[in-house]
């Protein structure tokens, strides 16, 4: 098979199964993993997979390429990605990786790898790509073994998480993924009424596409919380790293607003906590967090850049608008949509006077936004293009009175809104979203 470079992205390898990754593509990246990680002075992996059809024979195929290169491999088996995390912490391994095409339509499959203690991306992932063209691999014989770990976690987290005295109905649309295997268990554990929508694991995604940043995934989700009366919804993306929230209302709360409610609580128990967000997340966030005492750090965006981050600055908290939430605080610092669909639940719990979540966050400012805004641009034409659009704006700053944060693309700010535009760093896209005080300022930002 003909390496692609495309499929070898900013966070993880992804691509098409049979066609842009297959068997022979796995087999020759478990040696390059293990290759990486022996020059790196490690030697034991954790391996674990999501429920496409395709994970099986990928894994097994990995497993052969790490074990040829002197790697010992703990197959943990079919697992959401958190928990293939968290097996990193508990058997105390050098390494993990996932087989999971996290979001993406059944026909994909992917690797999310963490090596020696932090997130492996951008020019970690390249390296790969290259040791993969040159084939210069380590060679060895390892030693693999097969190890159950869900239920320890599912324990450890029982005992990790403190549920309040006012008892919740939530409902759970994991969307035919990873999320339902351990949510499920965990709510119930905690004393919680947990109605279940499309936990069962289905590699075929039957239902509807398991991303809950995309509204539309979200419309059963809205209309069952409503018909149960439930207190909250939570959904979960395919390899449940991701959660989306729904109010008892129906609402949808975005990443940004969900941050607010955990970080409020989270400053009610670490008084001027660091806490971090990212570039396209609503300033009443960054403006909340330093009004209750905390320390508010804005950031680029991407799970695993957030992760690195955190790590260099020690924050205790961090989240994106995609629905990735980062606990260091009582955990371990990596995106664990099950555990912060927890923690939601937990202060939500807590509250006595049995508020939702629209009217937990009644005091926020009103603002008027757009949600994340996708314009098509050729991969080799968005980066020299986010060039002359900064050039621009750098000209344009004086005139219009604005300021340039450009710490990922440029975010425009003015008094009364922002604006953002930004390459993604993983499909041939430019990211934009736009937030002002009034509609017709956001129009005028917008323009």
């Amino acid at each position: 098979m003909t390496l692609l470079p495309h499929i070898f992205r900013e966070y993880d390898i992804r691509g098409i199964v049979d066609v842009e990754i297959d068997v022979v593509f796995a087999t020759m990246l478990g040696k390059a993993i293990g290759t990486t990680l022996l020059r790196g002075g490690g030697k034991r992996i954790v391996m674990g997979r999501d429920c496409r059809l395709s994970g099986l024979a990928l894994s097994q195929a990995l497993c052969e390429g790490l074990l040829a290169t002197g790697c010992d491999v703990i197959d943990i088996g079919m697992v959401s990605t958190p928990v293939q995390y968290w097996a990193i912490h508990h058997l105390k391994t050098d390494a993990g990786v996932c087989v999971t095409g996290s979001h993406n339509p059944p026909n994909y499959n992917g690797f999310k790898m963490t090596v020696l203690g932090r997130s492996f991306f951008g020019d970690d992932i390249q390296q790969l790509y290259a040791l993969m063209q040159q084939q210069s691999f380590e060679q060895g014989c390892g030693a693999s073994s097969k190890k159950e770990v869900t239920a320890a976690y599912i324990a450890e987290l029982s005992d990790n998480l403190a549920p309040g005295s006012r008892g919740l109905k939530v409902v759970v649309d994991a969307g035919n993924g990873m999320g339902g295997l351990t949510a499920l268990p965990l709510y119930r554990n905690l004393g919680f009424e947990v109605v279940d929508m499309y936990c069962e694991p289905d590699g075929t995604f039957p239902n509807h596409h398991a991303d809950p940043t995309v509204a539309e995934n979200l419309a059963e989700l809205q209309k069952e919380v409503v018909a149960q009366k439930a207190d909250v919804g939570i959904a979960f993306d395919g390899d449940a790293d991701r959660l989306g929230v729904i109010d008892r209302q129906g609402e949808i709360i975005w990443g940004d607003q969900l941050m607010i409610v955990l970080s409020r609580a989270l400053l009610r128990e670490v008084p001027g906590a660091v806490i971090l967000s990212e570039v396209k997340s609503s300033r009443t966030l960054y403006d909340d967090i330093k009004e209750r005492g905390g320390q508010a750090v804005m950031w680029r965006t991407g799970h695993s850049i957030m992760k690195q981050k955190m790590q260099e600055i020690d924050a205790a908290l961090a989240g994106e608008m995609s629905g990735h939430v980062f606990y260091k605080h009582r955990f371990y610092g990596f995106d664990d949509a099950v555990y912060a669909g927890g923690r939601l639940l937990e202060i939500l719990s807590h509250d006595e006077s049995a508020a939702s979540i629209s009217e937990q966050l009644s005091d926020v400012p009103t603002t008027f936004s757009t949600p994340e805004l996708r314009v098509e641009c050729a991969e080799d034409k968005k980066v020299p293009l986010m060039r002359a659009l900064m050039k621009n704006f750098e000209q344009d700053a004086p005139q219009h009175g604005f300021r340039i944060i450009g710490i990922d693309g440029a975010r425009l700010e003015w008094e009364d809104g922002w604006g953002l535009v930004r390459c993604s760093n993983t499909t041939p896209l430019l990211i934009t979203r736009y937030e002002a005080t009034s509609e017709s300022r956001l129009e005028k930002i917008r323009a």
